[in-house]
């Protein structure tokens, strides 16, 4: 018994989509910082060794423009605002192709791990963050643990290319020496730009481990209990208590439309004590429709109303039984009954007639032919 409370109590179950969701709308995502930046830096790196040039010669001219001293705005101090605009501006358009490229290689990671999510709950303060108990035990934690180890893995990583790197381009570095300044400055930048580069991509081993790491620590941290599972179901589906108050409330509300209907019944075939079906025909309609039907005490309260407004009834007790198994509560009544309910309308518009214009009584229809299949057993 103890060992059934205690796997009770063990995370062993996959989250369910609705835990998901709630984690989601809290703010729990999977999150990857190496995979961002390593989009941010393979994009930088990528950027300046495409455009490296370019950027070099823009920034030059921003230079030259800026230490130009034009003797006009020695004399009009105004108008050194206004230069500054004016060079504040070509760096902002020489720069915004990196600087957007950048920003965009920002957003990718949540898209790449369906992180995207907008939670106001994440916004609000949590106290429990502050706790230095939770923070010595995050210290301690599997995820510090696979941290530390990342970081040992980056420094190895990134040491080993940049030694590596160094060690192919010696000659190329040491010829820096002999060349002349501007173009060993070109020579110098194309040299660090593809080691950065390098060093970047060798980072693509850290992310490849990090990513599936970080999926399965968030599916993880979402495990429940069986109990939690149980009560999760048992709150979808409803307690059974109130799905038996909400089933009960519902078939008192139908009893009552049902009740509400019998005055405009055209005939109400009987048992004549346990069964009761109150029927109408209108032009129009297919076939006649059972607007109430019951047994026992409902069948008693369906003649009461009956006879209250006048409703006519006949006594037919293997119709009635057919009519209550097998005839749909505001349906239409089955095809195998048309000629059984069809000698019923019949009298009962007879019926109407002599209250009408008087003369003989009309006979009640006895002996109803009902296929025997369709009548249950008596009652």
């Amino acid at each position: 018994m103890v060992m059934a409370e205690d796997s009770d109590q063990e995370k062993t179950e996959e989250p369910t989509g609705r835990r998901i969701s709630q984690a989601r709308e809290e703010g729990q995502v999977p999150h990857s910082k190496e995979l961002g930046s390593f989009l941010v830096l393979i994009v930088a790196a990528s950027a300046f060794w495409l455009l490296g040039g370019w950027l070099a010669e823009r920034a030059m001219m921003i230079m030259r423009k800026g230490l130009i001293m034009d003797p006009v705005f020695l004399k009009e101090p105004n108008l050194a605002l206004v230069r500054l605009t004016d060079i504040s501006f070509d760096a902002l358009v020489s720069f915004s192709p990196l600087v957007l490229a950048m920003i965009v290689a920002a957003l990718i990671p949540p898209f790449v791990l369906n992180a995207w999510v907008f939670s106001p709950k994440a916004l609000v303060p949590s106290f429990g963050r502050m706790n230095p108990i939770s923070g010595i035990g995050r210290m301690f934690s599997w995820n510090s643990l696979m941290e530390l180890l990342k970081a040992a893995l980056k420094a190895v990583l990134i040491g080993g290319v940049a030694v590596l790197m160094i060690w192919n381009e010696w000659e190329d570095i040491f010829g820096l020496l002999g060349q002349p300044l501007e173009a060993g400055l070109v020579s110098a930048g194309k040299l660090l730009t593809f080691t950065f580069l390098m060093i970047v991509a060798a980072m693509i081993i850290i992310v490849a481990a990090d990513v599936p790491f970080q999926i399965w620590q968030y599916y993880d941290k979402l495990k429940m209990t069986k109990e939690q599972v149980r009560q999760e179901m048992k709150e979808m589906d409803g307690d059974p208590m109130v799905k038996g108050r909400i089933r009960s409330l519902q078939r008192e509300a139908a009893r009552k439309r049902m009740m509400a209907a019998v005055p405009q019944a055209d005939v109400i075939v009987t048992n004549p004590t346990h069964f009761a079906v109150a029927l109408s025909y209108q032009e129009g309609m297919a076939a006649p429709k059972v607007l109430a039907k019951g047994m026992g005490v409902i069948a008693q309260r369906i003649k009461s109303l009956g006879a209250e407004h006048g409703v006519p009834m006949l006594e037919a007790p293997p119709l009635a039984r057919a009519l209550y198994r097998h005839a749909e509560l505001d349906q239409e009544i089955p095809g195998s009954l048309y000629a059984a309910v069809a000698e019923v309308l019949a009298y009962v518009y007879q019926l109407s007639r002599w209250r009408s214009t008087g003369g003989d009584y009309p006979t009640p229809p006895k002996d109803i032919d009902v296929p025997s299949e369709l009548v249950p057993e008596a009652v």
